[in-house]
């Protein structure tokens, strides 16, 4: 009698309470249209972003083509100032203003194009560029404290100058367009000649590199990948 009452209130209940429902057919349809989204659709939005983050990164750089000129201009002026000098303070004093007044230059035209191209990914090439040229910069500085001490050493400062900030443009290019780092080859090459030659052409080299590269290759930039 007990097994008949069981089977017969707990199985044969025709309670909706214990009735499972059917589950729903699943959909497909394209995003927005109501339905899940697709696996397959939100990968290739995904894929669509990279490549097209990629296409913008090879065929931009955030380094100021105008910035560039007007530091050539600059850095023109000041190797004319520093060559009249008598003597060697005079000298590295107009330098050391130059290169102060680069660094600012290079800052604010470089934020601004950032700024005015709204594309706010390219901050972190930007910084990649920045770290990738501390290293060199920071080793041309010590070098610079460490001849400026012997008067028999002052020789080698322009072409340390020229080879480190190549040596810098160089590394930090890695993350920017291909013409950045030939730049820095080439701020390279004058620095390497620079410690070979005598050292009444340091002036001229330094307006060749400081100046004219700067002023070439910031044109080139200008054309080819915006102010």
């Amino acid at each position: 009698m007990g097994t008949a009452l069981y089977w017969t209130k707990y199985l044969t209940s025709g309670s909706p309470e214990y009735s499972v429902e059917p589950m729903a057919a699943s959909h497909s349809g394209p995003p927005g249209a109501g339905g899940p989204v697709r696996l397959d659709a939100r990968a290739e939005a995904n894929l669509r972003f990279i490549r097209q983050t990629m296409e913008r990164s090879s065929v931009f750089t955030s380094l100021s083509g105008r910035g560039a000129i007007l530091i050539g201009v600059t850095a023109v002026g000041a190797s004319w100032m520093a060559s009249r000098q008598a003597d060697f303070s005079g000298w590295l004093g107009i330098w050391l203003a130059e290169a102060a007044a680069a660094i600012l230059i290079a800052a604010t035209t470089t934020l601004l194009k950032v700024r005015l191209s709204e594309t706010p990914a390219m901050m972190r090439p930007l910084r990649n560029f920045a770290f990738g040229m501390a290293p060199p910069f920071l080793a041309a500085g010590v070098l610079t404290v460490a001849l400026a001490r012997d008067e028999q050493l002052t020789w080698m400062i322009p072409g340390t100058w020229l080879l480190l900030y190549g040596c810098g443009i160089a590394t930090g290019g890695a993350f920017s367009v291909r013409m950045v780092p030939v730049m820095g080859g080439c701020f390279m090459l004058l620095g390497t000649l620079a410690l070979f030659v005598p050292s009444t052409l340091h002036d001229t080299l330094l307006a060749l590199g400081f100046g004219g590269l700067h002023i070439v290759f910031g044109v080139i930039i200008t054309r080819r990948y915006g102010g």
